[in-house]
């Protein structure tokens, strides 16, 4: 785990490395540069395997042709190690030195062999090629900028948007990705010239001939309509099996581990099964005290079976205090993130990485990915009614949507009621489908804007990029599958994994994330979707397996968010502070926002009209981001 960043341009590197120097926090351990034409490549360390000088990067092979920078880690890389046929004198037992001398032998096919959470820059110093890789499912992130006679990468947005000459163009098609769904799906980023890499992609730059690029899948999550045929028990069987191997893949580190434990299903069993594998080794965990239980957000409060884990299963358990000032945050929020994304999670996720590195612990185990895996959220169950509805007459469908869309949604259940019939005013099975990631309708989200950006907006529809997705797994017709399918390319890649990453690289730690071994995942595609969630049981499989290890006052327990009450916040606590922040008529945001058309919708949110809240803090964000990143 560690931060790359390179460009191809004619500026120096006095120019030049201020800009890398941005995401040094991502490797306190060590630092290094390479140079060669207009190529500046600039790596920052965070040793996790072969603590030794060994280790360093970027890493040049023996015949000195090849250049690489690897920010991750490889899990499988002992066994790639194994199967090379070529001679290798290694010098170092980390997975930088295989993946060289693998990519060596095997070229690109090597990338759908590996295992593991990598952005990686291979520089091939004989054809003058250059070229950067994001893992399959976009665990470690990647920008890039390019213009006809400079690129750029980096591990973290940050270090791009100062470079010298470069068109900072707002992008109001990903501001408004924002406000609708809370992060921006795809390639988009808030500047219209800078983007990301997408998961399980290859961006070549040959720079023979100027500059010259090509942009390719290498990877597709085999969501296919097929499904092996097995019974449930042997299900279990296989999925506790390949959740025991990953679990031991990522246990590879030469620095001590920790695990989060929030008293939740996914990383609860992640730690109980690391257990399992280690009956007698010491275990540290970390948890939250978020002082929450408010049932009108949905929340019940975790602490209590963080506990009964931790009793359970011999953990040293540090409890965390998770009290937030929601605003004084803001700043470091989006600074951290580089995106505006409007979830409290990521400083909870902060916090913990702080205490563990404060311990020594450089690694930490995540159950983030459980839910997206083996169908978790409210959506998944309620998926099911979707094509018991569009069986029925359009007319139907809508009268419903008008009937419901008119009352106001006092209450969480009810407001997730209203939700989930406005979605019919779709006359398709996909808008139907990609409209649960939405919080706000495109109509309301469009006119928070100023005129002449509305304008711009007018034919743009955030949830078309999640409609796209859907269709490049054209043979897989199961709904459920669809909806998993757009929750690890998009919710994942985009959102969840997004902030765990750079929360955790704040601090210098390695956040690992096991439900997404690749072994797991495609395992997962090939259950029937009527055994991920049965007689109304979300994860039903995930919880048999559960059975085994956790008592099921853990595995049935109520779901809850690993967030914080931003509705009590915005609309109580917060009040009156936000309202003067968004009222102001001077600032750079006012250069975007439409001030009547926020102070109406936060008005309506507190009367209870819509359901703003969430949106309300992605528009403070923006303004934050607004005032840190724009120029």
């Amino acid at each position: 785990m560690c931060g790359i960043f390179g460009v191809v341009s004619e500026k120096s590197k006095d120019i030049v490395a201020p800009l890398a120097s941005m995401i040094r926090h991502r490797g306190p351990d060590d630092d290094g540069y390479f140079e060669e034409g207009l190529l500046k490549l600039f790596f920052f360390r965070l040793a996790i395997q072969d603590l030794t000088a060994n280790g360093h990067q970027p890493m040049i092979s023996n015949d000195g042709r090849y250049v690489i920078l690897l920010n991750g880690e490889i899990y499988n890389h002992k066994e790639l190690r194994s199967q090379l046929s070529i001679p290798v004198d290694f010098k170092s037992t980390g997975d930088t030195e295989t993946l060289l001398y693998a990519y060596i032998e095997w070229g690109e096919k090597v990338f759908s062999k590996l295992n593991g959470i990598f952005a990686i820059a291979i520089y091939d110093r004989l054809e003058k090629e250059l070229m950067i890789v994001r893992d399959q499912f976009g665990v470690k992130p990647l920008y890039y900028f390019k213009t006809t006679t400079e690129f750029g990468f980096s591990s973290e947005l940050k270090s791009l948007f100062g470079f010298p000459g470069l068109d900072l163009e707002i992008d109001f098609n990903a501001m408004m990705n924002y406000l609708q769904l809370l992060w921006s799906p795809g390639e988009l980023t808030p500047f219209k010239n800078i983007h990301k890499l997408l998961p399980g992609h290859i961006l070549k730059i040959n720079l023979k001939n100027h500059i010259e690029f090509e942009n390719y899948a290498y990877y597709q999550i085999p969501f296919n309509g097929i499904y092996a045929e097995k019974t449930e028990a042997a299900w279990i069987d296989e999925i506790e099996v390949a959740m025991l191997k990953a679990i031991e893949r990522q246990l590879l580190a030469d620095v001590p581990i920790g695990y989060f434990i929030s008293g939740g299903l996914d990383s609860s069993l992640i730690v109980a099964m690391a257990r399992k594998l280690n009956p007698n080794l010491p275990i540290k965990g970390f948890t939250i005290d978020s002082q929450l239980s408010n049932q009108s957000e949905g929340f019940e409060d975790d602490l209590p079976f963080a506990k009964e884990v931790a009793r359970i299963l011999n953990i040293d358990l540090q409890i965390i205090d998770g009290q937030i000032d929601f605003l004084e945050n803001l700043d470091s929020l989006v600074w951290s993130l580089d995106e505006p994304q409007a979830d409290i999670a990521s400083l909870y996720v902060s916090k913990i990485a702080k205490a563990a590195r404060e311990q020594g612990f450089v690694v930490l185990l995540s159950g983030v990915g459980g839910d997206e895996l083996f169908a978790g959220y409210r959506r998944h169950l309620a998926v099911k009614w979707d094509a018991v509805m569009f069986q029925l007459p359009n007319w139907i469908r809508i009268v419903l949507y008008k009937f419901l869309g008119g009352i106001k949604p006092k209450g969480a259940s009810f407001r997730r009621i209203v939700k989930f019939f406005a979605r019919y005013k779709n006359m398709d099975l996909k808008h139907c489908l990609a409209e649960y990631y939405t919080w706000l309708d495109t109509k309301t989200v469009t006119s928070l804007f100023r005129p002449e950006i509305q304008n711009q907006l007018a034919d743009y529809e955030p949830i078309q990029t999640l409609i796209n997705s859907m269709a490049s797994i054209q043979h897989e017709t199961a709904p459920l599958n669809k909806l998993l399918y757009c929750d690890i390319m998009h919710f994942l890649s985009d959102h969840n994994l997004n902030y765990t990453d750079k929360m955790g690289m704040r601090h210098g730690v390695e956040i690992r994330v096991p439900f997404l071994d690749i072994d797991l995942v495609e395992l997962s595609a090939r259950i029937p979707p009527g055994l991920k969630t049965k007689n109304g049981i979300p994860k039903y499989l995930l919880k048999k397996v559960a059975e085994r290890y956790l008592p099921k006052e853990i595995i049935y327990r109520s779901k809850t968010g690993f967030g914080g009450p931003i509705r009590k916040w915005v609309i109580q606590d917060y009040y009156s502070e936000i309202n003067s922040i968004l009222s102001k008529n001077s600032g750079t945001s006012n250069q975007i926002f439409n001030p009547s058309a926020i102070a109406d919708l936060l008005v309506r949110n507190k009367d209870h009209e819509v359901d703003a809240s969430y949106s309300i803090f992605g528009i403070l964000l923006i303004q934050k981001w607004m005032e840190r990143f724009a120029k």
